[in-house]
Parts: C-alpha cells; structure tokens; sequence
C-alpha cells in the first residue's frame, strides 16, 4: 500500500502543473496533502511510533 501512496505522491505535483482551473488545483492540493497525511501515519505505524490515543 505504500508503495502505491508514493507513486501517487510522486505524480500528483505534475498533474499539478498541467492543471488550468483553479478548483482543479486545489483539488489536487487537497489530494496530495492527503496522500502524504496518509503515508505518514502508516509510516508511523510501522515503525510503531504512531500513539492510538490523544494523550489528554
């Protein structure tokens, strides 16, 4: 799975840069940023960093 979230990753900047709307543009934004949120916590949990609970 996360081989595919870096690919992703890796190709939503140029999809980026070919856009010509504004709502595509932060469309995509929005996409990228969730891809990288994403990749982040499965990240985080594999290296058994992530917390299961706020810690308040």
């Amino acid at each position: 799975m996360t081989h595919s979230l870096e690919i992703q990753i890796e190709e939503l900047p140029a999809e980026l840069t070919g856009t010509i709307s504004d709502s595509e543009r932060r469309e995509i934004k929005i996409e990228l940023e969730l891809a990288q949120a994403e990749l982040a916590i499965i990240t985080a949990e594999q290296e058994d960093r992530a917390v299961p609970e706020p810690p308040f």
